[in-house]
């Protein structure tokens, strides 16, 4: 069974994508000076999309994440039990 979970820290943001070779990504062209635009959790071995996608800093994510109040949602595992990469970015509830 495949059950989802959802968090803001941190720590488990960036351990759960570290585990998965991922890395904190902004997509190009999407911000203006000072601010990073759209954030990804990019995954450049199962992406063909490199050109799109540009590193930053977790640092740097970090900051837009909590500036905009995004918790995230994710899977550990597949229902297979295979690891799951699926994520996305939701609001924060509180």
């Amino acid at each position: 069974m495949s059950t989802s979970a959802q968090t803001h820290d941190h720590k488990k943001i960036q351990k759960w994508t570290e585990e998965r070779e991922g890395i904190p990504a902004k997509i190009k062209s999407t911000g203006k000076e000072e601010d990073d635009g759209v954030i990804r959790i990019h995954f450049p071995k199962h992406s063909d999309a490199d050109d799109r996608f540009e590193e930053i800093s977790w640092d740097d994510f970090f900051k837009n994440f909590d500036k905009n109040k995004l918790d995230f949602l994710y899977q550990d595992k597949k229902k297979d039990g295979e690891i799951s990469t699926f994520h996305k970015f939701v609001s924060r509830e509180k």
